[in-house]
């Protein structure tokens, strides 16, 4: 079984190979927190009002700390040395949200481990990838990575055709 996430999700696939390193087979990362110490520090200044109702609540303040301290122990990069998962780490080079730091740092971190990571960084992106040439490749490399398509037949197919009819409807995409 593979764990596959993008922004919060790729938070969560990274929290699922360095807290249960054994369980998954492969994981993709797309846009992905790794340090939540550093997202909260590098969000823009039109997010910072509204971090205080929700994510200082219940994530931390990196200023308190203590709660700093808290939120460095529950992200993935202070447990890379736990990753023993293929990993596949996607992020967009002009992301505000979550900077490309985030990925690089892990990625830095398990290569001078000698740990093998597939790292693309889609230079015309940002913290949605929407290009539908870079949506394709996504997921073209997601599948061939973790091998999708032996464990759901098809799934190619459903995920292209499913892209392919929301944006002849003007949607966004979801499969």
């Amino acid at each position: 079984m593979a764990i596959v996430g993008g922004s919060y999700g790729g938070y969560a696939a990274l929290v699922g190979v360095t807290f249960t390193p054994d369980v998954f087979a492969a994981a993709v990362d797309v846009v992905g927190i790794s340090d939540l110490v550093n997202f909260m520090r590098s969000q823009p200044d039109f997010v910072q009002p509204m971090l205080a109702y929700n994510w200082f609540t219940y994530v931390g303040d990196p200023a308190d700390p203590e709660q700093a301290a808290d939120m460095l122990a529950r992200s993935p990069v202070s447990r890379v040395d736990q990753i023993r998962t293929p990993l596949m780490v996607v992020h967009g080079a002009n992301d505000a949200r979550v900077v490309l730091a985030e990925s690089d740092q892990l990625v830095e971190a398990l290569r001078a481990r000698g740990v093998p990571v597939e790292y693309t960084v889609m230079r015309d992106e940002g913290h949605a990838i929407e290009n539908p040439e870079n949506v394709i490749a996504l997921y073209t490399a997601a599948e061939r990575f973790a091998r999708f398509d032996e464990m759901v037949p098809g799934l190619r197919k459903a995920l292209r055709d499913s892209y392919l009819s929301s944006r002849a409807v003007g949607g966004g995409w979801s499969a």
